[in-house]
């Protein structure tokens, strides 16, 4: 682990024990209280939804959901749920006014549009959740201000890997054309990751490594990756609605400060576990399609088009009150959640290399290096 990284892990850690746990405080003497707010939440039930719902509780916030009512529906039986669809059924939001609105759930600018448009004069914020994949070019050190990715038709609406980050900029376009700006906060986070996450790009690297024995690690230790954990994403998010922060946001964990050795060390002490790490050199998975790709999730080889990923600024967040809890939490919360999980989803993971694929490509790489 780098100096740099101790560093910070520390200053995290003594600079503010409920940033870093995400857990429930009891209040301290002094500890500003929350004025109570109604919060509307475009879905709520998925992934990131769940932990904003819980925060936005925690801090004695009234909720309300607007969701197509098809999945994880008994998860807030208590919390009042407009039953809709953002594909033009919207009508069970008209009439109705919120304090702040989350919209977690926009991939169609379409969509966006109409809901940031039916409640632009309904709501004191409307806070989009949008993504670091709108920058136009992946090889440069992004800010909030560099160049959004474009998309020559417009009208398209099928949300691929192609389409997903230009289209989420169009949605990020078409809400500030219907929120005032001291109105609307946009915030780009990177993997997010922790307890709930149905990609399992992070997931499989503790999970894994759990298994011990010779494993395949992409590129070099010293790699940097970026990630955000769940929890810290819900916090700023409620924290920009509480606070009354507008503007746009990379919401990433500091760059630089992590690699994929740091991810490798971090798996090891959550599982204790020890692994035999195959460092495969980047040529070696660029011939075998693996850069890039779901099989090695987070990692980013230092050459080609997404070279520049994991080094986003996230310096304007953290100036505006984002808490970036250490990495190897995230890893320790998210394996206890992972193991409360039935067989069938433990069996069934969404990313990283199979024991069959793994084994063919130690084979090869230790071929290649004899």
């Amino acid at each position: 682990m780098t100096s740099s990284r101790r560093q910070f892990i520390k200053a995290g850690v003594l600079g503010g024990a409920a940033a870093v746990t995400g857990l429930p405080q009891i209040a301290e003497a002094g500890e500003k209280k929350f004025k109570p707010l109604n919060i509307l939440i475009l879905g709520g039930t998925g992934f990131l939804g769940p932990h904003m719902v819980r925060e936005a509780l925690r801090r004695g916030h009234t909720v309300t959901l607007f969701n197509r009512a098809r999945s994880n529906s008994s998860l807030f039986p208590d919390l009042e749920t407009i039953k809709g669809d953002r594909d033009n059924g919207l009508d069970g939001l008209k009439g109705r006014s919120w304090d702040a609105v989350l919209d977690n759930s926009g991939y169609v600018p379409r969509h966006v549009q109409d809901s940031a448009r039916l409640l632009a004069d309904n709501c004191d914020r409307y806070v989009y959740t949008s993504t670091v994949s709108v920058y136009a070019d992946y090889t440069v050190h992004n800010t909030e201000s560099s160049p959004l990715a474009t998309i020559a038709d417009e009208t398209i609406e099928e949300v691929t890997g192609e389409t997903y980050g230009p289209l989420k900029a169009l949605c990020e376009k078409r809400a500030a054309a219907e929120i005032d700006a001291d109105k609307l906060t946009i915030i780009r986070p990177t993997y997010v990751c922790g307890p709930g996450d149905h990609t399992d790009r992070f997931s499989y690297w503790s999970i894994r490594t759990r298994k011990g024995g010779e494993m395949i690690w992409p590129g070099s230790p010293s790699d940097v990756i970026q990630i955000i954990d769940v929890n810290d994403l819900a916090n700023f998010t409620l924290d920009s609605v509480d606070h009354g922060i507008s503007g746009v946001f990379n919401a990433v964990d500091p760059a630089g400060e992590f690699t994929m050795g740091d991810l490798l060390e971090d798996s090891q002490a959550v599982t204790g576990t020890t692994v035999d790490p195959l460092w495969i050199s980047e040529e070696f998975a660029y011939e075998h399609e693996l850069a890039g790709s779901r099989a090695l999730p987070i990692w980013a080889p230092s050459t080609g088009e997404h070279s520049g990923a994991g080094t986003y600024s996230g310096a304007a967040a953290r100036a505006a009150g984002l808490h970036n809890r250490p990495e190897r939490e995230t890893a320790r919360n998210l394996l206890s959640w992972w193991d409360c999980q039935s067989e069938e989803r433990k069996a069934n993971m969404k990313a990283g290399l199979s024991a069959e694929r793994e084994a063919e490509l130690i084979a090869a790489w230790k071929a290649r290096i004899a």
